[in-house]
């Protein structure tokens, strides 16, 4: 293998953990938001607004996650 196909390879390899880094990240913070989410649902607080704004930050988390796993299959 020559020099320069290693240098690809090594590129690949840190573009894919760094996919792999920002899909676990934004996995976690929709794990986090569920659970704000469900703390606020228990104690019955009436804040319509923050779970708009949790359930917005999943989705949008979830649609940055497939595209970002589409990447990866390319």
């Amino acid at each position: 293998m020559s020099e320069t196909e290693k240098d690809e390879l090594i590129d690949a390899q840190k573009q894919v953990i760094g996919i792999l880094f920002e899909v676990i990240k934004r996995l976690q913070a929709n794990s986090d938001l569920d659970e704000e989410y469900f703390e606020i649902i228990t104690k019955k607080e009436n804040n319509e607004t923050r779970l708009n704004e949790i359930l917005n930050e999943r989705t949008e988390n979830a649609k940055i996650v497939a595209r970002l796993l589409e990447q990866l299959e390319v």
